[in-house]
């Protein structure tokens, strides 16, 4: 694979994060601002802050995203997954940027890309193979179990598949 040459969908990964990172800084900041404004607000700025600071991590992101030559980056699940939560302020965009990216992460040209760019070989798909190795049952243990009529001829270690037998109680009266 070539890493100069990237996927589509890498490009795409990028280009969103660079724009829910500058979305997510001037939504934090207007955010932040609004809730100076009433006494109630002041003690919601915590929450207002969250999606400034995403933002300058999504930058980064991105940067290192659009590097060229590639640097070694993993893909920013936990990006996209902050992205999502950005809701509950109220970002809608950056939540579908956020779910865009996972999906997108999952792509199995991404997976090589991101892995072919961090040395690590790609997991190769689990290709349905008809001649799969079964084991061989121990012989005669068939013909051991259908001719004896009653569980004695069984070894010791072995239990008859249906309910355990129990034992009687003994009367300690």
């Amino acid at each position: 694979m070539n890493l100069q040459q990237k996927p589509t969908l890498v490009n795409v990964i990028a280009w969103t994060t660079l724009a829910s990172g500058v979305v997510n800084l001037f939504w934090g900041i207007a955010a932040s601002h609004t809730a100076l404004a009433t006494v109630i607000g002041i003690f919601c700025i915590p929450i207002t802050i969250i999606p400034t600071v995403l933002g300058v991590f999504e930058l980064i992101y991105a940067a290192k995203l659009f590097s060229n030559p590639p640097q070694e980056v993993k893909p920013a699940t936990n990006i996209a997954v902050l992205e999502i939560t950005c809701v509950i302020t109220g970002n809608v965009f950056s939540m579908a940027v956020g779910i865009l990216s996972l999906v997108f992460y999952n792509d199995s040209v991404v997976r090589d890309y991101f892995a072919h760019l961090n040395g690590l070989v790609p997991s190769a798909s689990p290709v349905a193979s008809t001649s799969v190795n079964q084991p061989e049952p121990a012989p005669g243990l068939e013909e051991m179990v259908a001719s004896s009529p009653d569980d004695s001829a069984l070894p010791a270690s072995e239990e008859p598949a249906g309910k355990p037998k129990r034992t009687p109680r003994k009367n300690t009266e």
